[in-house]
């Protein structure tokens, strides 16, 4: 038996008056997973838990069997763990964007999507003018990056920059003991990327210049059983993000690296699947995890989205379902979202979210098409998302 996890991020949405009161999900045109779907078991997912802010961090540990009111302690440690960079137990690992910032105002919370080769050049400035003995920079994917820091306080608040595109940054800046470290470091990059001959070239380009770095998402590593400790099976994770291949690394997954994986909207949707394919020739579990709808959402751009979906479904699950229907072996997928990012916000939120458990060899009533509402129909319950895979491999009942 294989099982395949599917995670195309931010895919749920909201009803939208542009597109008649239909969400993306609805208006994409995803004749494989609607084809799944139809012979599928269906229900709704809750895969940020009460009281938790709705991140991916949260909600892939979920989707990936963990409760994450045992296992998470902040997004840093998660990204840590995929970039190969181990932690002490004092120290604190904090997500570290280079982002816009125009007039205290939150412009864009990926500098144009700036380019890793670009922004690892301005992380190694930062390490080299702001680096101790305690704190450090470290480059990662695009415009996500790590600084790692000693032990600071209690309570110490951040907010992820995405929730805040097109307002003022004044009141989201870290506070609480210890925010003093943070918001020093961050004002201190300032002149440091200022003169950075990236930035240099990106206005000569007119693109948005990385212009500050913001801190947050912190916290230390916290033990979790492996994917093996638990099931007795091996697993493989894809996925052009730090964060997600972190997770994986935590679960004592392999992370398999896929030319052309982006992360954003011109990512290699065949290559991933294809990767995926023969990854499961040695192992027992794939994780595969997309994140160009979350990126349309984020920007509020339906169109994109609707695209960005609809490649999933052709490219990603379609060349899936051909490569696994060559072979004999039985096989089990199970698709959702990590979590919703209706493009009306531009931002996640936390409602349940539709899935699908689809087996090759024992079909059952599901629905007409996957949707968020055709799914609300007829599920009964929101069932835990930690609880999915348990319920994947056979070991409970939700």
């Amino acid at each position: 038996m294989k099982y395949i996890i599917l995670v195309p991020d931010g895919m749920s949405d909201r009803p939208l008056a542009e597109l008649d009161g239909q969400t993306p999900l609805a208006k994409a045109n995803t004749a494989n997973m609607d084809k799944l779907a139809a012979r599928s078991e269906v229900g709704l997912a809750l895969t940020i838990p009460k009281g938790f802010t709705p991140g991916s961090d949260v909600a892939n540990l979920a989707v990936m069997g963990y409760d994450p009111s045992r296992y998470y302690s902040g997004r840093g440690p998660l990204e840590a763990a995929s970039m190969g960079i181990k932690l002490s137990a004092e120290q604190v690992a904090w997500r570290c964007n280079l982002v816009t910032v125009t007039d205290s105002v939150m412009t864009d919370f990926t500098a144009s999507h700036i380019s890793s080769g670009d922004a690892k050049g301005i992380m190694a400035s930062l390490q080299a003018e702001l680096g101790t003995g305690e704190t450090r920079f470290y480059p990662g994917i695009s415009y996500r990056h790590l600084c790692v820091t000693g032990e600071l306080g209690e309570g110490l608040k951040t907010t992820p920059p995405h929730d805040i595109v097109g307002q003022t940054i004044d009141d989201y800046l870290p506070n609480g003991s210890g925010a003093e470290t943070l918001l020093d470091l961050m004002e201190r990059a300032k002149p440091i990327l200022a003169d950075h001959q990236v930035n240099q070239k990106r206005r000569e380009e007119g693109k948005n210049e990385a212009n500050s770095i913001w801190i947050w998402g912190g916290g230390k590593a916290l033990p979790m059983p492996t994917i093996k400790d638990k099931y007795s099976l091996s697993g493989a994770v894809i996925s052009a993000v730090d964060l997600i291949q972190g997770i994986g690394v935590r679960a004592g997954m392999e992370v398999v690296k896929v030319p052309g994986a982006t992360g954003f909207f011109d990512t290699d949707y065949e290559a991933k699947a294809k990767y995926g394919l023969n990854a499961l020739k040695d192992h027992d579990i794939l994780y595969l995890h997309v994140e160009a709808p979350d990126e349309a959402g984020h920007m509020g751009d339906i169109d994109e989205k609707i695209k960005a979906l609809e490649n999933f479904d052709n490219l990603v699950v379609g060349t899936l379902l051909a490569g696994l229907e060559k072979g004999d072996e039985d096989f089990k997928i199970l698709c959702l979202p990590d979590h919703a990012t209706p493009v009306a916000l531009k931002t996640h939120s936390s409602e349940p979210v539709p899935y699908f458990l689809f087996r090759r060899s024992g079909a059952v009533e599901g629905v007409s098409s996957f949707t968020e509402a055709k799914v609300a129909e007829v599920a009964d319950q929101v069932v835990p998302a930690w609880g999915l895979l348990d319920l994947m491999v056979g070991r409970i009942s939700i």
